[in-house]
């Protein structure tokens, strides 16, 4: 991990602010807007406070073809510009199957619906998990 990584992720564990938890919730608002304006199927929102310390929100929503993905992917980079997100850049857009966007506080994947169901990430992340204090038990 470069010196510049391991920066930015202890500056996601510090303790937020009220203000930025408004903000991430702001973003959250927006993004999931954006997607219902693209006619993004089957949004999710999974709330990862307590869970990880990757991103504040998840959201998981399909569109019908790779070119819908690939467009709302595109503007959910202008959603996340507009609130001072800097370097969102989505990965996978070109081939547009699993496109994913880290908009710091808020954690993006845009699929395709049978690309989803092969990997199902709602099951994955609506799991219990262990309370990071304890260690995990096989």
């Amino acid at each position: 991990m470069s010196a510049k990584q391991e920066a930015h992720t202890l500056a996601k564990r510090e303790k937020k602010s009220s203000s930025n938890v408004e903000a991430a919730d702001k973003l959250l608002a927006d993004i999931v807007e954006s997607l219902d304006d693209h006619k993004a199927e089957d949004v999710i929102v999974i709330n990862l406070h307590g869970k990880s310390d990757i991103a504040d929100y998840m959201v998981i929503a399909s569109g019908r073809s790779g070119r819908q993905v690939a467009t709302m992917a595109d503007n959910l980079v202008l959603v996340a510009k507009a609130h001072g997100v800097i370097g969102a850049v989505p990965e996978g857009r070109g081939q547009a199957d699993w496109v994913l966007l880290d908009a710091d506080d808020v954690i993006i994947h845009l699929f395709r619906p049978e690309v989803r169901e092969f990997y199902n990430l709602e099951k994955m992340w609506n799991v219990d998990l262990p309370d990071p204090q304890e260690p995990a038990t096989v």
